[in-house]
């Protein structure tokens, strides 16, 4: 899937379809973003309370680093979209693809209420078992880029 290469640079090994696949939910996550994500209670895990006891200070928080953390996020997405449509890409944007493709996981599993204890082979028959499929996916797509870097 991805391989660093001898020269230190890292090969994708994508098929279209799954190019298309992880582009279009990347497109999903930046749109989402742009909107009022941070009061979105799917995107708790990207942006987690930093003041759970003082409703002013987290607001103040927010309030300064809200902004950044989107921009960063958003700039990571952009990122990897790009390095969506290369064969060959470098640790940034390898790095930046890791970070969307978790932040995707996270937002996707926090609203499929996925934990350590959850079975993701599901009936195909129920209605999140394609949900649960791309959550699989993103998962090893992670793994696999995480053994490249390390390498």
């Amino acid at each position: 899937m991805i391989k660093r290469t001898r020269k230190g640079d890292f090969e994708v090994r994508l098929s279209p379809e799954e190019r298309e696949v992880i582009g279009n939910v990347l497109a999903q996550l930046a749109e989402a973003l742009r909107g009022d994500a941070a009061a979105d209670p799917g995107f708790k895990r990207l942006f987690p309370v930093a003041y759970a006891q003082d409703p002013t200070l987290e607001e103040e928080y927010r309030e300064l680093v809200g902004d950044e953390l989107v921009n960063k996020r958003l700039a990571s997405i952009e990122i990897a979209q790009q390095a969506l449509g290369a064969n060959r890409i470098d640790e940034e944007q390898l790095l930046a693809l890791m970070g969307a493709v978790n932040d995707l996981r996270l937002v996707l599993g926090t609203r499929l209420d996925v934990s350590e204890e959850t079975d993701l082979a599901v009936d195909p028959a129920d209605p999140d078992a394609g949900a649960y499929a791309l959550y699989g996916y993103l998962g090893y797509l992670l793994e696999t880029c995480v053994a490249a870097v390390s390498r």
